[in-house]
């Protein structure tokens, strides 16, 4: 053996627990601005980059804690944002970033009712 105070033979390479419970944490902080985001309409691939956006400056002002300065406000606007702004306007602002022409607008049905039958325009058969 190599020494008395090593059980196994090699080092297990995992982070510390409070490392990893600061990491669910954040996750699960983090998951409240995203389901605003989502009840807004915004795209499954928008909603994850955010997320991992503010999951990952999250992080780092846990583990660099001299970032302060420039993370915080970043982070705060960041993560308030979805909810100051309504679910109308975010829908607003994701609707305009896509291209292509604007959808054809629904069609009236301008037909009197008593010619809506299907027995003629007298309601005779």
């Amino acid at each position: 053996m190599r020494g008395a105070g090593h059980r196994y033979h090699r080092r297990v390479f995992l982070p510390a627990p409070w490392l990893l419970a600061v990491a669910l944490a954040l996750g699960l902080v983090v998951l409240l601005p995203a389901r605003r985001l989502q009840s807004a309409g915004l795209s499954r691939g928008s909603i994850t980059l955010y997320a991992l956006f503010l999951w990952l400056l999250g992080f780092a002002l846990v583990v660099r804690p001299g970032a302060t300065r420039f993370l915080v406000p970043i982070l705060i606007i960041a993560y308030i944002a979805p909810f100051v702004a309504g679910p109308e306007r975010i829908a607003r602002v994701a609707r305009r970033g896509r291209r292509g022409p604007p959808p054809p607008p629904p069609i009236k049905n301008v037909t009197p009712p008593t010619e809506r039958l299907d027995d003629g325009p007298s309601g005779r058969p």
